[in-house]
């Protein structure tokens, strides 16, 4: 039988289990679908689907989605960890939330594991954080 062939760069994994590629998109709760979609447009999400009316509601994120769905009153949720961006310019973006009315739980840093970010937390609770490694620069579009 011939030898099976290594996907590109990756090496061939011996127990055949099914690499995860990519997340696709990250679902948050919120008990005000309007308030949450102010709060993620004022940062620049593009709507991709639903909106302030509606019960589910997603927004692109390079080539994933960041999705809201509604859920009771009653139902509560506790910290749960946070979900981390990859953006083009982590000061413009700080500003830019400030501008806002936005809170930060403080300015811009550069951290010791190698990346330029700052945290935010959404109205439900959501932990947030909005990032780019040290040195790399986003490229102009063509």
């Amino acid at each position: 039988m011939p030898p099976r062939i290594a996907h590109d760069r990756e090496p061939m994994r011996r127990d055949l289990t099914p690499r995860i590629e990519a997340i696709s998109a990250v679902t948050l709760a919120t008990h005000d679908m309007a308030r949450a979609v102010r709060f993620y447009r004022a940062l620049g999400f593009a709507l991709h689907y639903g909106g302030e009316d509606a019960s589910f509601t997603s927004f692109d994120v390079g080539s994933g989605f960041l999705n809201l769905i509604v859920q009771p009153e009653d139902r509560r949720w506790s910290w749960w960890g946070r979900v981390i961006f990859v953006v083009a310019d982590v000061d413009a973006l700080y500003a830019r939330a400030v501008s806002f009315g936005l809170r930060p739980a403080a300015p811009p840093r550069d951290a010791e594991w190698g990346e330029r970010y700052f945290h935010l937390t959404d109205p439900d609770g959501h932990e947030l954080s909005f990032a780019r490694p040290l040195g790399e620069i986003e490229a102009e579009p063509p």
